[in-house]
């Protein structure tokens, strides 16, 4: 990597109750300032419950750090005293990289620390060994960080699909990719010299969901990925669920009533054989569509007007929220994300979903908030989370 992880100032912390405690509460302050922002340190103190000098000193150390800035105060009339100086969210200093590693490519990008794409790149696989797709991953890291100036690199994120072990940073285990207990997180980071964090998509989504889209906010969020890869997430508050080894979420293997793909495990109708894009695209060659295994060319002769790639797009979106039924009869979230390429795009294929998962849940069911670059906001939002979770933490480990 052309540059190493960014060296951020070793002030002295904030004193407070104990050390766990002063880091979640750190987060929880940097959250305040993301959302809120320009917000002044006294409307912090009121949103989180804290002392207007425990905000004040959390804000000076982000300030130190670069992560927080002053914005200009709003005007005031004369006599009418001196104006609160508001905080903002600095996002001109730091990136993070992301890395998202699907079944036909890698997406590789740098996101700034509102999670917004600054470059993106798609690395088709010409191999899936890991070595070889973690190697051309670092490479155009570095290749991009080459390209942008005045920013430092924070630290880097990794969202895949399977079975994905968020703390020890492993790919336990993902099928179609044939990986089986790769340690990403200790390879891209010999690779990159920079701090790497590793989490599945569905989960990776949802903290994108709940700092930067629609779920911001609520109180508990469903996230559904259809991809060649069916997972979800759940997360209330400001906890995903991850189960034991990050098992949470596999629902590949879903029985589907009435469903008649057959499955790599053995079994007919499983949710992934039958809604997977790898369906898809075979039944779009079938009626000869398309002659390839991209969903997006499948999405465009629909969107040129063809009324069958239409109706495959619709039948999958309709099968999707029956899915999305079913979950959130068993979960109850208050809010509903779905990855989908129909309902993403489609006006017609999101109706469809919702009509599917019933009047009484439809209106909280939501397309992605990233639909034009999901899979790089997936990989940054692992390493963001961790930013907005433990500040204090993530500054010190790219010290």
């Amino acid at each position: 990597m052309p540059r190493t992880a960014a060296t951020l100032t070793a002030s002295p912390v904030p004193r407070g109750a104990g050390h766990g405690r002063r880091r979640a509460t750190a987060g929880v302050v940097l959250r305040s300032v993301l959302e809120h922002g320009p917000v002044a340190r006294s409307t912090i103190a009121r949103l989180t419950g804290l002392s207007p000098a425990s905000v004040t000193d959390y804000c000076a150390h982000f300030t130190r750090l670069g992560l927080v800035r002053e914005a200009e105060p709003p005007r005031r009339a004369k006599g009418a005293g001196r104006p609160h100086v508001p905080l903002d969210l600095d996002d001109s200093r730091f990136v993070v990289g992301g890395v998202h590693v699907a079944v036909p490519y890698t997406t590789v990008a740098l996101l700034d620390l509102r999670g917004r794409v600054v470059r993106q790149r798609e690395l088709k696989h010409g191999r899936t060994d890991p070595p070889w797709v973690l190697d051309r991953a670092a490479r155009a890291l570095a290749a991009m960080l080459a390209e942008v100036r005045d920013v430092r690199p924070l630290g880097v994120g990794v969202a895949a699909g399977g079975w994905v072990d968020r703390d020890s940073g492993v790919v336990v285990e993902h099928g179609l990719l044939g990986w089986r207990d790769v340690p990403v997180r200790e390879m891209l980071g010999a690779r990159t010299g920079l701090p790497v964090h590793v989490d599945g998509h569905a989960r990776a989504l949802v903290n994108g969901e709940r700092l930067f889209g629609r779920a911001r906010g609520s109180g508990s969020v469903l996230h559904l990925f259809v991809g060649n890869v069916v997972d979800a997430a759940f997360a209330t508050h400001d906890e995903v669920h991850h189960g034991p080894r990050s098992q949470a979420g596999t629902i590949a293997h879903l029985p589907v009533p009435g469903g008649v793909e057959p499955c790599a495990c053995g079994r007919t109708g499983c949710l992934q054989a039958e809604l997977g894009e790898r369906t898809l695209c075979r039944r779009a060659r079938a009626a000869r569509i398309t002659d390839g295994v991209n969903p997006r060319h499948v999405l465009a002769a629909a969107n040129a007007g063809d009324p069958v790639a239409a109706a495959l797009l619709l039948e999958r979106s309709r099968a999707t929220g029956r899915a999305v039924g079913l979950l959130t009869d068993v979960l109850n979230p208050e809010t509903v994300v779905v990855t989908e390429i129909g309902a993403m795009h489609r006006e017609d294929c999101l109706a469809a979903l919702r009509e599917a998962v019933g009047a009484e849940r439809a209106a909280d069911v939501f397309p992605t908030s990233f639909p034009d670059s999901v899979l790089a906001v997936a990989g940054g939002s692992v390493v963001l989370d961790v930013l907005y979770r433990d500040p204090l933490g993530a500054s010190a480990e790219a010290n």
